[in-house]
């Protein structure tokens, strides 16, 4: 016969019970013991008890045991479970860049400082995926048409530490012209960061488009229309940027070299 002992500790001292959470697709939380935060993507029922993979803003996945009291949300402890398959389908817990989403927040005042990217291309990329971002923290993306006429832009603009200037430069590698034209620019209020592509075409993942790589264009081609020509697109390369823009649904469609530049950029816009 089994004996009994009673639990003979204080009320006081007993820890509450952490409301239990329906671990949902697309629900973002953080780790308690690690700080990995990222988005659920699946659930799984293994040997040693339920398992949720979560998935951050860079791709990377993990994989934890569905334990009490295990999990944030939103800065509270909670406990994961399954979800029923009866469950309502949840909003969207976040943005098209992994951000956090702010149900009906408005539009906040723009900002003095900006961000500014080369061409049309790549403002409209990072409204696709940052848009809601941006309009939270009230930061203006404008476009330069190339970056020759950076330095006269940059005096112009005149930054200072109530309205700093962010840009956002394609093919910023050591030696180009890119990085020279940054070196001459930069300053304690304008930040010039960039990525290794020679276009921001090359900052979507090729799996997003159904392609295995992008294709290389010989030197001296124009790359654009070179890119059309071997992957067999028509000769338009408008219409192949619409194509490449509607492929992209969130920053899991982009390269991290791209990710952390543009968040590095909106971080440093936004910093008090």
């Amino acid at each position: 016969m089994r004996s009994y002992h009673p639990d003979l500790t204080p009320p006081w001292k007993k820890q509450a019970p952490a409301p239990e959470v329906p671990a949902e697709t697309d629900l973002v939380v953080e780790e308690v013991t690690t700080g990995f935060c990222g988005a659920v993507i699946r659930c799984e029922k293994t040997a040693e008890g339920p398992t949720v993979t979560l998935e951050d803003r860079f791709g990377k996945h993990r994989v934890f045991p569905m334990a009490p009291r295990g999990f944030l949300l939103e800065g509270r402890v909670v406990t994961l479970v399954r979800p029923t398959a009866a469950a309502a389908p949840r909003q969207p817990a976040r943005t098209a860049s992994g951000s956090l989403a702010v149900p009906g927040a408005r539009a906040r005042v723009a900002r003095a400082g900006r961000i500014y990217v080369e061409g049309r291309h790549d403002a409209e990329l990072v409204e696709k995926v940052w848009g809601d971002d941006l309009r939270v923290e009230g930061v203006v993306v404008e476009y330069l048409e190339g970056i020759d006429d950076l330095p006269a832009v940059v005096e112009e603009f005149a930054p200072d530490a109530g309205a700093r200037l962010g840009i956002l430069v394609d093919h910023l590698v050591p030696g180009s012209k890119e990085s020279r034209i940054a070196a001459a620019v930069s300053s304690d209020h304008a930040l010039v960061v960039g990525h290794p592509y020679i276009d921001v075409w090359e900052a979507v993942k090729p799996s997003s488009l159904g392609i295995t790589a992008w294709p290389r264009i010989p030197h001296g081609q124009d790359w654009k229309t070179g890119v059309c020509r071997a992957l067999g697109w028509p000769d338009n390369t408008g219409a192949a940027w619409q194509h490449i823009l509607r492929s992209v649904h969130s920053y899991k469609d982009l390269e991290p070299q791209l990710l952390g530049r543009v968040e590095e950029l909106i971080d440093f816009v936004t910093a008090p």
